[in-house]
Order: C-alpha cells, then sequence, then structure tokens
C-alpha cells in the first residue's frame, strides 16, 4: 500500500487501474482512524477493485475559533488500519496541495446546509462540498463510502452528486459505537475520564428518541422533550441542538412521517459531539 501527497501521483495511479479495468472506490476522511472510518474502508474493499482512502484535515471547514491545529493526526497509525483492512493507496496532501495560494473558486450550496450543524458552524458545509467535490475529481472512484454519524454531511453529498451530476456513487455505512453506545469519533480523544463517561448520555437520548419512535410516538416535539430532559439532567451536557428533520431535505418536521433524521449535537466539557438515529416511519 503506498502513501502518496500529489495529485498526480493519485491520477497516474488510478490511471492505471482504469487501463486494466478495475473499479475503483474512495473513502474521504479527516485522519486519526478508528473502527468506524475501517468499517467503511473494508465495505470499500468488498465491493471495489481498488480502494483509495484519502486523510486529509481540511482547513476549509473549520471555522476560524474551532480546534484546526488541535485536530488529531496520525499518519503512522493510520497507514496500519488501512492496511489492515485492505486499501490500496492513501492519499495525503498537505494543504497547499489542495489549495493553491490564491484559491478562490468554491462549491456552496443552499437548504440543506443550513439548520443543524450548518446553523452553528456556519462555512462549514462550504468547506465540505468543496473538498469532496476536489476529490471525487481528482481520484475519479465508482463509488464513495461516508459514515451515517455525519448524516447531514451524507445527505449533502447525495444532494451535490445529484445536482452537480457527478458520476459516482454515494454509499452511506452505519454508525460504529463503543462497547457503551458511544458513537466513534476522532474527537472523542478530546474527553477526560469523567467527560468519556458522561459523553454517553447522546446514545442514550438517541437511543430514547428511537425508542419513541418505534412505540407509535409520531409528534416530533414529544420525542425532542424527551430527550432534551434527558440530556439536560447530565451535569457536563450542553446542549447545541435536539432536532427532528426530513432526511432528504433537512428541513424540521413536526409530524414523523419518515424518513426522519433525528439529530442531535451536544458539548461535553469543551468537546462538541454529535449523534443521530434515522427512523423509516
Amino acid at each position: 500500500m503506498n502513501i502518496v501527497s500529489s495529485v498526480v501521483e493519485v491520477r497516474a495511479q488510478v490511471k492505471e487501474w482504469r487501463r486494466l479495468g478495475l473499479s475503483v472506490g474512495l473513502v474521504p476522511t479527516m485522519g486519526y482512524l478508528h473502527e468506524g472510518h475501517k468499517s467503511l474502508i473494508v465495505r470499500a474493499v468488498a465491493e471495489n477493485d481498488r480502494v483509495v482512502v484519502s486523510d486529509f484535515v481540511n482547513p476549509t471547514q473549520f471555522g476560524p475559533h474551532e480546534d484546526l491545529d488541535s485536530y488529531p493526526r496520525d499518519i503512522d497509525a493510520d497507514s496500519r488500519l488501512c492496511e489492515a483492512a485492505g486499501a490500496h493507496l492513501i492519499f495525503h496532501p498537505r494543504p497547499e496541495d489542495m489549495y493553491a495560494s490564491d484559491f478562490c473558486t468554491w462549491v456552496d450550496m443552499t437548504g440543506l446546509t443550513e439548520g443543524l450543524c450548518g446553523k452553528s458552524r456556519p462555512g462549514h458545509f462550504r468547506g465540505v462540498c468543496t473538498v469532496v467535490s476536489k476529490l471525487f475529481n481528482i481520484v475519479a472512484p465508482d463509488r464513495a463510502y461516508f459514515g451515517q454519524k455525519d448524516a447531514q454531511q451524507l445527505a449533502v453529498i447525495r444532494r451535490m452528486v445529484r445536482d452537480l451530476n457527478f458520476d459516482v456513487e454515494i454509499i452511506g455505512c452505519p454508525i460504529v459505537r463503543e462497547a457503551d453506545g458511544l458513537a466513534r469519533s476522532s474527537r472523542n480523544t478530546y474527553l477526560n475520564a469523567e467527560e468519556r463517561q458522561a459523553a454517553v448520555v447522546l446514545s442514550r437520548a438517541v437511543t430514547l428518541g428511537r425508542t419513541m419512535m418505534e412505540q407509535g410516538e409520531r409528534r416530533a416535539e414529544m420525542v425532542l422533550f424527551a430527550m432534551r430532559k434527558m440530556l439536560e439532567g447530565e451535569p457536563l451536557a450542553r446542549i447545541d441542538y435536539v432536532e427532528m428533520v426530513d432526511a432528504s431535505s433537512m428541513q424540521p418536521v413536526a409530524e414523523i412521517r419518515g424518513p426522519v433524521l433525528c439529530a442531535i449535537a451536544v458539548y461535553i466539557g469543551k468537546t462538541r459531539l454529535i449523534d443521530n438515529v434515522v427512523f423509516e416511519g
């Protein structure tokens, strides 16, 4: 398995694979890989002849007071996980490889990006759409794999692919959780022992919401009230949002007629974590 940093190298390798008639899968990541990422890579390996994992902390999706500088990085550990999962190439560019000093072209979206994480992280999805568009143009994959934990991102990428006619199939993969239910995240490493224990309240709240919907509750306000009450019972938790939206349009819903996305973002101490459940109805 090779690690390359230049766009030219990636394109040359993919071109050779294409010459041999091989299919190509792409797993876009920001590195510091964990079992959730590994599950994406394993599925990509099962469904494609060759798999590229991009390992790039994308500066354009971070706000001015967010954790770009402190975001965890470990390319050596990432390469070991990728190799164990069966990936064939890691694309590990530097920021200057992706963004020229006079870079001024962006991919942006309205509607889907205005609520949930887009509301509290202005500009975030412009950075996401731009970097993912660049990765699609560089790798030209047949399929690209994204985790359901970032449910709004997954919906945004699917809409972007449809609207801009990218020739790539978007595959959403299930959330991978710790034994106690906490969704796997690179940011979990920010948590101290007390915060890590408190963070389980996110998955407990999501499970409560799912259970209420499965038992027949169709009033979004009742589900959200119960989830918010549970989260507020954890002293270390500070709610960013608890919302119910249409799973495709990302617009708020009052009555649960699936598929809907029930999504939460919560600060545990200084660490912002997200979780969600999709209910088909």
